[in-house]
């Protein structure tokens, strides 16, 4: 068992008070996003096993069947197939979708083709895999999630009382739904830039007269003025997470998360494709061809108990498996024994891993059958995957 060194990725929508607040730090004034736990190579977490620090994915490729075990390395691969990460949004992140794993690869291997450079920012794919998430909610946590039913939709679009939205708002009711919700969101993210700002503009000036539900569309366009995004957001779910719920977010489903601090896991992959609510690139054809036209309920989960003591967030999904432990005074030293690899992260209280005593924030990699226990008092996320 090891412990980790992790990057903070200071990226411009991340909360300058959350991570630092639950690692206990001053904070220094910049974003602090996200916390990156795992071996991906563009942050990978860091070890010392007695020679100096070393990054996880230099150790995992040095002897990949004694880190991952050997189940995991037949059907992932010699690589840590998931990433967690402490996630922190102080304002909203951008409107996104990610691909499926054939949608994945055919879009990765066409880019190839094409020469596209693998830092470009026009560039879709940065690999050939899928990349479905969870958010687990430590704080209460805000986000959108899948479309809402069109006609609930055009509603929430009428009663802004903005005539430039009307012919949305009667597509909505005039066509079939996955046709209703296409036809819109193509509208908006292909309308002539300055009429969509303008729209924008006089749609925050409603939302903000208006408030109660259109409170959070009007937050957005503050940070956001003038953007696509704004007007797509209303065509998708608001939710609102309390500490303990999660969403899982599949392949095709538009998201984004908007305030809160949470703990986010997904399989180990880059592929975002963006609708709106950003500065950086916004690849319309693409994001069509990717996006689900399904109205959905957003299905808040909640974790399901066992009596060894784990909750489990349970999602379709092999590359990763989200758990936790709250550890009480009178509760047994928990087993986690177990021959996939994990990743333990602290959120409260002060337990231990074996002999590691652990603070909020101090995570810690097991190798694939390497003995783990916990114990003390606290809450703990255990991050494997299913073989």
């Amino acid at each position: 068992m090891d412990r980790l060194s992790n990057t903070v990725r200071p990226y411009a929508w991340g909360s300058t008070t959350a991570i630092p607040e639950l690692l206990g730090v001053a904070p220094t004034g910049e974003p602090q996003a996200e916390m990156w736990m795992g071996a991906h190579p563009g942050a990978p977490s860091r070890l010392d096993r007695g020679t100096g620090e070393q990054p996880l994915s230099a150790v995992i490729a040095a002897d990949p069947e004694a880190e991952l075990g050997a189940a995991a390395t037949r059907k992932f691969g010699p690589r840590l197939p998931f990433l967690l990460k402490l996630l922190a949004a102080g304002s909203p992140l951008s409107l996104q979708v990610h691909p499926d794993l054939a949608q994945a690869r055919e879009g990765y291997a066409d880019e190839e083709r094409r020469g596209v450079p693998i830092d470009a920012p026009d560039r879709n794919y940065k690999d050939a895999n899928h990349k479905p998430e969870l958010i687990c909610a430590l704080t209460p946590f805000d986000g959108l999630c899948g479309f809402r039913a069109p006609d609930e939709a055009a509603e929430l679009l009428a009663r802004l009382d903005v005539d430039s939205l009307k012919p949305y708002a009667d597509l909505l009711h005039a066509r079939p739904e996955e046709a209703a919700l296409r036809e819109v969101l193509t509208a908006v993210l292909a309308a002539d830039p300055e009429e969509m700002a303008a729209t924008v503009t006089e749609t925050a000036a409603a939302a903000e007269r208006l408030g109660g539900d259109y409170t959070p569309y009007a937050s957005i366009a503050r940070h956001y003025p003038g953007d696509p995004g704004v007007i797509a957001a209303m065509l998708l779910n608001y939710v609102q997470l309390l500490p303990g719920e999660a969403l899982f977010l599949g392949a095709g489903v538009p998201h984004a998360y908007l305030n809160g601090l949470g703990v986010e896991i997904m399989a180990n992959s880059d592929n975002v494709l963006r609708c709106g609510l950003t500065p950086k690139h916004v690849d319309v054809p693409e994001l069509l061809r990717i996006v689900r036209f399904e109205a959905s309920e957003p299905g808040v989960l909640r974790p399901e108990a066992s009596s060894s003591g784990e909750e489990l967030y349970d999602t379709p999904i092999d590359e990763f498996r989200l758990s936790r432990y709250v550890l009480t005074p009178d509760a047994p030293v928990r087993d986690l024994t177990a021959p996939t690899p994990q990743i333990l992260l602290c959120t409260a209280g002060a337990p231990s891993a074996n002999d590691l005593a652990l603070t909020p924030g101090a995570s810690v990699f097991v190798p694939a059958g390497e003995k783990a226990e916990l114990s003390g008092v606290g809450t703990v996320f255990r991050a494997t995957v299913v073989v």
